[in-house]
């Protein structure tokens, strides 16, 4: 049977799950499930040893190997699961012999395999010509994070920040494009620190001018989530210049609230983010925003969180992703004291129904427009600021000219003027 792979969590570890796949096949692997965890809230992990338990109910003649920032930050939790064949830390999952040792049947000393990625110095360029049943495809630019908020366990799931060269992202790229890809997303941990570790170190404003100056084919650049402080004047730049940069940035806000942010210890404050969606906004007037926001952080009181509702509104942001509070042991936050996990809940809550209220009316206002829409799969597709589009009839992997005639069940629904080269 052939290689199954099992993502939880971030864009990049979607892209690492196309990694470990073929990487894996090249140890010689087979009837095999890979589950690949995330690490960022415990519910994320509750959720992972479920699907474990569930995959191997469902498969009891397949190994079981666990990986990503889960099975990094908690490896023994994970080796201890009768279900488990194998635990391989982040550091070398993306290696093909990580994978020999169960493949050829050989005994294992240990089935934990985990590494101190604190000690990993380089981010490999994995080439991958293509990403299973899509027309988008994420694209890793950097890992790691050299900061420490104070909820955050990442950075020891992932190591220091390390970035891709250049030259190896241009090729990646450029490789996809040529298989037929339309879009592609730039991702990692922390892409706005991408560079200082590169010769030159170039940003990554330097790095989004270089793939749209040396892969001309590319109808679409997407970035994924940055901390909008670390922006660089070149990715101002090409925000302003080039429309093949999307119009649709992720913000890593986590809340409104100027204390709150501190003792987060985010590097930004309120007026900070602000200031940031005010001069994209400038440069380019149809870009959208979201954000990540968690709900209830520890000392949040009901100003503090209704700041972050009327950051919202004030920003016009609309694509919201929150989230209770969740402890994470061994960061400095699970010390702190704690908002009442009711209240947390509640307040996600308010923090969601305000998205999906910000999202209706961005959709609303498109309606009339003449949008740019990558088909994806059964006619549906994405216009530029990522609202999804119905457009029955069309292909995958089709550009279409639309005009956007209503908005029905979350969809846009156009109506089809032409179709791009």
């Amino acid at each position: 049977m052939a290689i199954e792979t099992l993502t939880f969590g971030c864009r990049l570890n979607a892209y690492e799950g196309e990694v470990m796949k073929a990487e894996a096949e090249k140890a010689g692997l087979d009837n095999t499930i890979i589950i690949n965890t995330c690490a960022v809230t415990s519910e994320a992990v509750r959720q992972a040893k479920q699907a474990i338990r569930k995959a191997k109910r469902d498969n009891p003649e397949r190994r079981i190997i666990v990986t990503g920032c889960a099975a990094q930050t908690e490896a023994r939790s994970f080796g201890d699961m009768a279900e488990v064949d194998l635990v391989i830390g982040n550091a070398d999952k993306l290696k093909a012999e990580s994978y020999a040792p169960i493949a050829f049947g050989l005994p294992l000393n240990d089935k934990v395999q985990v590494n101190d990625i604190m000690s990993v110095k380089e981010t490999a360029g994995h080439l991958i010509e293509a990403m299973d049943g899509r027309t988008r495809a994420f694209v890793q630019v950097q890992n790691g994070c050299d900061h420490r908020c104070t909820f955050c366990i990442i950075p020891f799931g992932r190591g220091p920040s390390r970035s891709v060269p250049m030259g190896l992202v241009v090729e990646q790229i450029r490789k996809l494009v040529g298989n037929g890809y339309r879009e592609i997303v730039l991702t990692g941990v922390d892409i706005t620190s991408y560079g200082p570790d590169l010769p030159g170190s170039p940003t990554l404003g330097k790095l989004v001018q270089q793939i749209l100056r040396h892969v001309p084919d590319l109808p679409r650049l997407r970035i994924s989530s940055i901390d909008s402080i670390e922006a660089d004047e070149a990715f101002y730049n090409a925000i302003a210049s080039d429309r093949r940069l999307m119009p649709h940035l992720h913000l890593s806000l986590q809340s409104g609230d100027d204390m709150i942010l501190k003792r987060m210890k985010r590097r930004h404050l309120r007026d900070d983010a602000f200031a940031v969606v005010a001069k994209l906004r400038s440069l380019r007037p149809d870009i959208v925003f979201g954000a990540d926001i968690i709900a209830g952080f520890p000392t949040e009181t009901d100003a503090m969180f209704e700041n972050s509702l009327e950051f919202i509104e004030t920003a016009n942001l609309t694509y919201i992703h929150a989230f209770p509070y969740s402890p994470r042991p061994g960061t400095p936050a699970a010390r702190m004291p704690q908002v009442e996990k009711r209240v947390a809940k509640e307040r996600a809550a308010r923090l969601r129904a305000l998205g999906d209220r910000q999202f209706e009316k961005l959709a609303a206002s498109r309606i009339g427009q003449i949008e740019s829409i990558l088909v994806e799969k059964d006619g549906i597709g994405r216009q530029e600021q990522f609202i999804t589009c119905s457009l029955p009839g069309h292909q995958a992997g089709e550009i279409v000219t639309a005009r956007i005639t209503h908005f029905v069940d979350g969809n846009l629904v156009g109506e089809p003027l032409r179709t791009a080269a």
